[in-house]
């Protein structure tokens, strides 16, 4: 009787288990997160992150503040958002160098003010420079305007113009994933704001619950991908505060999932057909990922991007003028700078040269 390698079976099984389950260490957090995609995605992932532990206004400045933004090399100091300095936790207060709480997801859109729990949510509260503060006020993110503070040549802050304020580059990615997380923990149950992302800029807050730019900042979640702060800070969140989490620093494409891929109709699902195989795949010099798509009529543009786990472009190329024939791209399980990446999780992004989007999930194994 031939000998079964049970080895194989083994690993096979793992591939298995990686597929179908979320990626990350809160596996078991995301639960029910498997191929869904738009709302549906969207509606799961509040439905996990609800009904967190909420604290007191003077909460987040006593305690919960000078514990998830604390200076790693100063644990008396609290790293500020949008200029990045560290300061004095005491030196809490008013004056234009003092520190003071920001709301990330201004209160005014969506008029819940500092009660809880969105006007107390750690997770877009953060200890800000009280002149950056002002200067932001209630504005909505975009690019462009003029620096609000310069020191010795060097712009602090971000920019901003009459209705808008861009963060500086290693923050914006941070503002998005803040953002993301309130318009997905706050759905209009329970008497909370039903917040929404809008892609113009509201003639002015009036309370409404909308906040801008969706399009900026998608890209900002992906030029400024999740860093070891933001993973620490989200963990000290959930494990010391409010038992709930970030789902957009655990797992970064759910945005793309919620926002991107919901925007492809099915017009646009008949127009472009893909295949992608095999799926998992091993990289060898004889063995590549198959990327195979055809459309039904002629498309001025595509875009393939692969993405990893964190968000990062990894690789992308342009198809000019795709004709109603079959495409088929070859990958190598290298990035632009034509080295190996690591085993894991991939993501390619397909865009039409109208803004739309879909994505796929592979698996890399070496």
């Amino acid at each position: 009787m031939k000998k079964i390698n049970t080895s194989n079976i083994l690993a096979f099984l793992s591939i298995l288990i990686l597929l179908s389950l979320p990626i990350g260490c809160f596996a078991d957090y995301y639960d029910g997160t498997e191929g869904l995609t738009g709302d549906e995605l969207k509606q799961t992932l509040h439905n996990i992150i609800d009904d967190h532990i909420e604290f007191s206004y003077n909460a987040l400045r006593d305690y919960i503040l000078p514990n998830t933004d604390e200076d790693p090399n100063n644990s008396n100091n609290v790293i500020l958002l949008y200029t990045g300095i560290s300061i004095p936790k005491s030196e809490f207060g008013g004056m234009v160098d003092e520190w003071n709480r920001e709301h990330v997801w201004a209160k005014s859109h969506g008029d819940f003010g500092t009660s809880p729990p969105a006007g107390t949510d750690a997770h877009h509260i953060r200890p800000t420079n009280v002149y950056i503060n002002s200067m932001r006020g209630n504005k909505d993110f975009d690019l462009g305007g003029s620096p609000v503070y310069t020191y010795n040549g060097s712009t602090l802050g971000g920019y901003r113009t009459d209705e808008t304020f861009e963060p500086l580059d290693n923050v914006k990615g941070d503002v998005a994933r803040m953002i993301f997380y309130m318009a997905v923990r706050y759905e209009g149950d329970n008497g909370e704001p039903d917040l929404e992302m809008v892609d113009y800029i509201p003639s002015s807050p009036n309370g409404e619950p909308y906040h801008a730019r969706i399009s900026t900042l998608l890209q900002w979640h992906t030029d400024d991908p999740v860093d070891e702060w933001e993973e620490s800070r989200n963990d000290k969140i959930y494990e010391n505060w409010q038992e709930n989490r970030n789902p957009f620093i655990d797992h970064p494409e759910f945005a793309d999932l919620i926002w991107n891929y919901a925007t492809i109709d099915e017009n646009y699902t008949e127009k472009l057909q893909i295949k992608i195989f095999p799926n998992p795949f091993n990289i060898s010099e004889s063995n590549y990922l198959n990327i195979s798509f055809s459309t039904t009529q002629q498309i001025q543009n595509i875009v393939i991007s692969i993405f990893n786990v964190k968000g990062e472009k990894i690789f992308t190329m342009n198809i000019q003028n795709a004709s109603s024939t079959q495409h088929i791209f070859n990958w190598n399980g290298r990035n632009g700078k034509n080295r190996s990446v690591t085993s894991g999780v991939y993501f390619i992004k397909f865009q039409l040269n109208d803004d739309k989007h879909t994505v796929r999930k592979i698996l890399l194994i070496k």
